[in-house]
């Protein structure tokens, strides 16, 4: 669908020529016959290619008919395409290079280059721009060119599958440029379905001219007969991370079992983060006064609140401090309990239960930390770092028998 340019848009005004206006068959110089109009977005603002045509006024050339255009559009930009190549290349290196989404390459486009496109266009930009990259990867001379100075190719093949029922995309990279070659999903692994892979990587390897040193892949059984037939001689080493895993196995199940019963040995966290827990509530809960006026009740129930408000006010007037509302010159100003201050041992008792808090945390991600890997597994980190939780813990309680302030 042709691009809609808003009424009133001001395009700067581009004149191509052919540059050789003599005829390819009889020499005669070629007249204009007609004008070809392409407008487009470049950063330049909206431009608008004029391409002057040309054709042979000689009746008996055999070119008569045939008309010719300006090469220099294809340098501003391919026909009936509504941006220019600097706009395309633009959007491909963000896309794929810095991966934005398209939302923010439109806003960015309009915010910035005042380039209106909507996002089913931009979308279409760049398929073409992936089918553009795809066949110049896949370019014979530019592949012989990359590999001109290796001696030889170690070539690899692995399966992708994003979902489980979904298709399995094969991939293969040659691992001396770092470069992959090719990638097809395939809907069945079986030997067959892969071999038609393997036999278009030998055709690469045949187009390049350079050997193959080595394969590697997962020890599936598809990979060995495939490259077995096609790559007679070539060796066949298999993937050193799932070589690792596979030797490690018995030393992860004898791991995992250790985390259990380390598990099992450290309870009672959520226990402890409860008691400290209540007794801040203890702490912070206000004490209920006694009731002024004689022992009648009041005819309307007070509130948690209200009674927290009284119990603080008693406690300023009975050390001679005037109360909030006094200060603030009102009767019935409240003040929340929150605003009195704490005591010094009341701080100290709150720091301990902090650090608690604090202990407990760190023991709990320790319990649910499950990286390592088969190199260094879960469970010698967990026993390595309970071990240093241990020598923190006697740490503090050493300091504390003899007085001293604790180290941390």
């Amino acid at each position: 669908m042709a691009y809609r340019w808003p009424m009133g848009t001001t395009f700067t005004r581009i004149a191509l020529d052919v540059e050789d206006r003599s005829s390819p068959v009889c020499g005669r110089y070629m007249h204009v016959c007609d004008h070809r109009y392409h407008a487009l977005w470049t950063f330049e603002g909206p431009t608008q290619v004029v391409n002057r045509l040309v054709r042979c006024p000689d009746p008996s050339c055999q070119s008569r008919g045939r008309t010719f255009s300006p090469d220099a559009e294809l340098s501003i930009s391919m026909p009936r395409w509504c941006i220019g190549w600097d706009v395309l290349c633009w959007l491909g290196h963000r896309r794929f290079a810095r991966h934005w989404s398209v939302p923010q390459l439109r806003l960015e486009l309009q915010d910035t280059h005042q380039i209106r496109l909507s996002d089913d266009a931009i979308t279409h930009d760049l398929g073409l721009y992936q089918t553009m990259l795809a066949a110049r990867q896949h370019d014979p001379t530019r592949l012989a060119e990359a590999y001109r100075d290796s001696e030889s190719l170690v070539l690899t093949i692995d399966g992708l599958q994003p979902e489980k029922g979904h298709e399995t995309l094969y991939v293969v990279r040659e691992l001396t440029r770092k470069r992959v070659w090719f990638a097809e999903p395939l809907l069945s692994s079986a030997t067959e379905e892969v071999r038609r892979l393997i036999v278009v990587a030998r055709q690469w390897s045949e187009r390049v001219g350079k050997p193959v040193r080595v394969w590697m892949s997962d020890k599936q059984e598809a990979f060995v007969k495939a490259i077995a037939s096609e790559f007679p001689g070539t060796p066949h080493r298999y993937c050193q991370n799932h070589f690792l895993r596979a030797v490690a196995e018995p030393v992860l199940a004898v791991d995992s079992r250790a985390k259990v019963k380390m598990r099992r040995r450290v309870r009672g966290l959520r226990a402890i983060e409860r008691r400290v827990l209540e007794e801040r509530r203890h702490a912070a809960a206000p004490v209920p006064a006694p009731p002024a006026g004689g022992p009648k009740a009041e005819e309307t129930p007070r509130t948690s609140r209200d009674l927290g408000v009284l119990s603080t006010e008693n406690a300023l007037e009975a050390r001679g401090v005037a109360t909030p509302g006094e200060a603030r010159g009102g009767d019935e100003a409240e003040v929340h309990p929150a605003e009195v201050a704490t005591t010094g041992e009341a701080r100290g008792e709150d720091e301990g239960g902090e650090v608690v808090l604090e202990y407990c945390a760190v023991v709990r991600g320790m319990l649910n930390d499950s990286r390592g890997g088969p190199l260094h597994p879960p469970g010698l980190r967990m026993s390595e770092a309970l071990q240093e939780v241990r020598a923190s813990l006697e740490r503090n309680l050493h300091a504390k028998k003899k007085g001293l302030p604790s180290p941390y």
